[in-house]
């Protein structure tokens, strides 16, 4: 297994830099199940943002291509259970993906409740508005 850090990941979605999606292309591609690749939960989530803030991606695109990540028995996502429900949160409403991400991990941590400040996470996210 081998990891593979956000710059891959986004030149490999967008295809914007010829020589680097190139490499990323040619990497990711060449993994197996047996030789997989690995995706930190923090590389999802920089991942994520610059899809949204650098590329100006729409929330259906950027959920497209974490769902082709959460199908890909060649990738292995950090704490998938939580990604993956962290996805569904995501895709069917307004949250953003890492307050969804950050409640659902704290959810599976055991926490009873996540605090924030935050109206639209604890409105969309499933969190907890503190006062």
């Amino acid at each position: 297994m081998i990891g593979l850090d956000t710059n891959v990941l986004v030149r490999y979605v967008m295809q914007d830099d010829p020589k680097q999606a190139e490499k990323a292309s040619r990497l990711i591609e060449s993994l197996t199940p047996e030789s997989s690749g690995f995706v930190p939960v923090v590389a999802l989530v920089e991942l994520v943002w610059v899809l949204s803030s650098c590329y100006d991606l729409t929330r259906e695109q950027i959920a497209q291509a974490l769902d082709a990540l959460l199908r890909t028995k060649e990738i292995v996502l950090d704490r998938a259970e939580q990604v993956a429900q962290a996805w569904r949160t995501f895709h069917a409403g307004t949250a953003d993906f890492a307050d969804c991400l950050i409640e659902r991990t704290a959810a599976a941590a055991g926490c009873e409740k996540t605090m924030t400040f935050e109206t639209g996470a604890a409105k969309h996210a499933g969190m907890t508005l503190s006062r």
